[in-house]
């Protein structure tokens, strides 16, 4: 006979044992949202709260359970939210407080958790303290990690270390000093070893807990502490060096004084919260450290996202993983997509066999002791977008690659005004407005600095701030508020710009635009080739900078993996919201949104709703208990052909062939669900090519 992958009934929400116990995120099923890309509730193209929350019952049909949203507080959007200006309140991008209480008494309503995003290694460069660093106020730069440069002059970068999305790791400010940043220069490094750094982030947390929400995703978990005396590395290309060998700005042993504080933290809290760590480490060894029980609930496993389509390496993977967290008592997480990578259809191959692949790697995901993360969109089949053109793309990285080092103003006199001109504190460098393509986003129009440097009144907002009780707020805080998205991203031509490129008299076009900043809207007052007065020099003379190695970083196309959603219909925005989206959604994507997809048995919807029922119900499936044997909840990998793998647990079997051509081999018992159908007489089956089956006695 041959057995079709149908759904079934739906499990209700808490279905099992270990999701309804205080011990839920042992085997949790969390999604994460997008919260830009996910749902938009006011048609001006950008997701936000309030269309997450009108979508909350297709992940309550879905079968997850938790919610794990991305950042959605106040920033300027340098690194899609990442570069965080004010961890308190919502940026009206998004919605405001009230929308983020709302959205979590929802989801609880629905038997879904929320776990939401923390920034802790940097902030935005538009943050009140960094504000405060850049005008001299005193003490204000011990909370960053300000340091001299080296060379005569001290004009070179105090090290060698380079930035993750490329470029230096290094800014010069105006009086000759550099500050860190490991990612862009929006997005400057705090110094951890500074107890009010360790307060703030404190208090940050118990407001967001207070509100009620069940947990933390903490980016870059890693990154906090850096080695004593930030030795220099010796090499380039220092990205791809990131979770293979050890580095000294991440993964450092002093992070885990402050996730210990942070478990204790935790736990004073009823309802279970817990702690994710974004953490990448050398070894599955270093990355079990993360979890000990005094230590954070769960960090993602990237070994396993970053296995290719090779049964011996995920074998390897698998057992190295359940190994180094069973052995402190943790389950392991398993993921194959996030708002970082290209999607997992891609990696595996594109087309039919990507998407073959992708969803037989699902149901093998779902079937491993532990807990499971999955990408919005991943339910759907979703592809990469491969071709977005380059006026669209956000992604910092995109912009950055051989460049001049900036050196930005001082901090502007708030009651000096616009007129005052570049001893008032306005940028005057060739990174302002996007006049000048040699600024720090490798000719990317508006650089950290104009967003620091411009006279504040251009940035004046309104919003009550939260737990102030105050109605408005202006200058910087408020500042950051201010969003030219959503006017620029509601139509793919809002975005065309022209620039001249680095080192070029001029560029119009595609690749011009492409540099273009959310800043360069709200910064463009400086002319095109203005003189820029070195820090303390003071006759007005363009400097020779010095020009940074090239480093690669990122391949800066990340915007491929956060496309909006299609939920309906057979044009674009496909449901998405009123009117357009902010990264255009391919004309292919009609037959893959949730509406297409619903009820059709072969889909790759029904597929994961299926799975996520069955993996409540099968007692066999779910996580290890803490303390268990070393082979986690029985499992046990069984003899199969070559390209085929076969574990056990208790009452359940899996098979993934990962072969391009069907297999025969004993049947392990009675099909349950499968990715593609597979054909069994009860003794024998046939495995189709690029599969995975479930099975039960």
């Amino acid at each position: 006979m041959t057995h079709e992958s149908t759904a079934v009934g739906l499990a209700s929400a808490y279905s099992n044992t270990t999701t309804a116990s205080g011990d839920w995120w042992r085997d949790a099923v969390i999604y994460q949202v997008y919260v830009r890309s996910f749902a938009d509730s006011d048609g001006d193209g950008i997701g936000d709260l309030l269309g997450v929350r009108s979508r909350l019952p297709h992940l309550a049909r879905l079968g997850v359970d938790a919610v794990w949203l991305t950042p959605f507080y106040v920033s300027p959007q340098a690194d899609g939210g990442y570069d965080v200006a004010d961890y308190r309140a919502v940026d009206p991008l998004f919605g405001d407080l009230a929308d983020a209480e709302e959205l979590v008494r929802a989801a609880h309503a629905l038997g879904l958790r929320v776990i939401v995003d923390v920034v802790p290694n940097h902030t935005s460069e538009q943050h009140p303290w960094f504000r405060a660093a850049l005008a001299g106020e005193p003490g204000a730069r011990e909370r960053y990690l300000f340091r001299r440069g080296r060379g005569t002059d001290g004009d070179l970068p105090p090290n060698d270390w380079e930035s993750i999305f490329g470029g230096p790791a290094w800014t010069r400010v105006a009086d000759g000093e550099w500050y860190l940043h490991l990612f862009a220069p929006e997005q400057p490094d705090l110094d951890w070893t500074h107890p009010e750094v360790t307060a703030e982030f404190d208090s940050v947390l118990r407001f967001w807990l207070d509100l009620g929400v069940d947990g933390f995703r903490i980016d870059v978990a890693h990154g906090m502490v850096k080695a004593e005396g930030l030795p220099d590395i010796g090499r380039g290309a220092q990205a791809t060096l990131i979770g293979s060998e050890p580095l000294p700005f991440f993964d450092q042993d002093g992070v885990h004084t402050i996730h210990r504080a942070w478990r204790r933290l935790l736990d004073s809290y009823e309802g279970s919260r817990i702690g994710v760590a974004e953490a990448w480490a050398p070894t599955s060894e270093r990355l079990a450290l993360y979890v000990r029980p005094d230590e954070l609930h769960q960090a993602f496993n990237f070994r396993f996202l970053n296995c290719p389509w090779d049964p011996a390496a995920m074998r390897t993977v698998i057992d190295e993983s359940l190994a180094a967290t069973t052995a402190v008592g943790a389950p392991t997480t398993w993921v194959l997509s996030n708002h970082d990578v290209v999607r997992h259809v891609t990696r595996y191959g594109g087309g039919p066999q990507g998407l073959a692949r992708a969803r037989a790697a699902a149901l093998l995901m779902l079937a491993l002791p532990g807990s499971a993360y999955l990408y919005q969109g991943e339910e759907l089949g979703l592809p990469e977008v491969t071709d977005l053109p380059d006026t669209a793309r956000q992604d910092p990285a995109f912009r950055r690659g051989r460049h001049q080092i900036p050196t930005p103003r001082p901090e502007p006199d708030p009651q000096a005004g616009p007129e005052a001109g570049p001893e008032a504190g306005t940028w005057a460098g060739p990174e302002a407005g996007g006049g000048s393509g040699t600024g720090p986003e490798a000719g990317g129009g508006a650089g950290p600095e104009a967003a620091l440097h411009t006279a504040p009144q251009a940035h004046t907002a309104t919003r009550p701030e939260a737990g102030t009780g105050t109605g408005t707020g202006t200058g910087p805080e408020a500042a950051a508020a201010s969003r030219p998205q959503a006017a620029l991203h509601t139509a793919p031509q809002a975005h065309t710009a022209t620039r001249p490129e680095a080192g070029t008299g001029s560029g119009t076009g595609p690749e011009a635009a492409a540099a273009s900043r959310p800043q360069a809207a709200l910064h463009g007052t400086a002319e095109p080739n203005p003189t820029r007065p070195e820090a303390g020099n003071g006759d007005g003379d363009t400097p020779d900078l010095p020009t940074a190695p090239e480093a690669d970083g990122q391949d800066g196309l990340r915007d491929g993996c956060r496309v909006p959603l299609p939920w309906a219909g057979a044009e674009p925005p496909y449901g998405f919201g009123p009117a357009g989206s902010w990264l255009p959604q391919p004309d292919a994507w009609a037959g893959l949104s949730v509406a297409a997809q619903t009820g059709d048995p072969h889909s790759t919807l029904e597929l994961y709703r299926a799975a996520l029922e069955l993996r409540r119900a099968l007692p066999g499936l779910g996580a290890p208990e803490a303390g268990g044997p070393a082979d986690p909840c029985g499992m046990r990998w069984q003899s199969a052909p070559d390209g085929v793998l076969l574990f056990t647990r208790p009452g359940f079997a899996c098979t993934l062939n990962t072969r391009p051509d069907p297999v025969e081999l004993p049947a392990p018992g009675r099909p349950v669900l499968s990715s593609a159908p597979v054909e069994t007489d009860g003794r024998t089956v046939r495995l189709p090519a690029d599969s995975c089956t479930w099975w039960t006695p």
